[in-house]
């Protein structure tokens, strides 16, 4: 039961800016449908993750986890690199 206690969620997604040090800013595209009209919309959120070795460039899909604040706006770590991204 301790080991479900401390799962920390995940996500993938895409990489928009890393004009900061040590930071990336980071979008997840999900799908929701709308309650009265039934059609697919599409949703994006924007994280700030920290990303210590500025190894992420722009469009790269990673895969980040959650972790204790590090900033005002940043409590997401970037665990690693998916797929490289040719945007620029």
């Amino acid at each position: 039961m301790a080991e479900s206690a401390n799962k920390r969620r995940e996500w993938v997604g895409r990489v928009v800016s890393n004009k900061m040090d040590k930071t990336v800013v980071v979008e997840i595209e999900r799908s929701v449908i709308h309650p009265l009209y039934r059609k697919v919309l599409r949703r994006v959120t924007k994280f700030k993750a920290h990303d210590e070795e500025n190894a992420c460039k722009v469009g790269d899909r990673v895969r980040m986890v959650e972790t204790r604040p590090i900033s005002k706006d940043k409590h997401m770590r970037v665990i690693e690199v998916v797929e490289n991204g040719q945007g620029g």
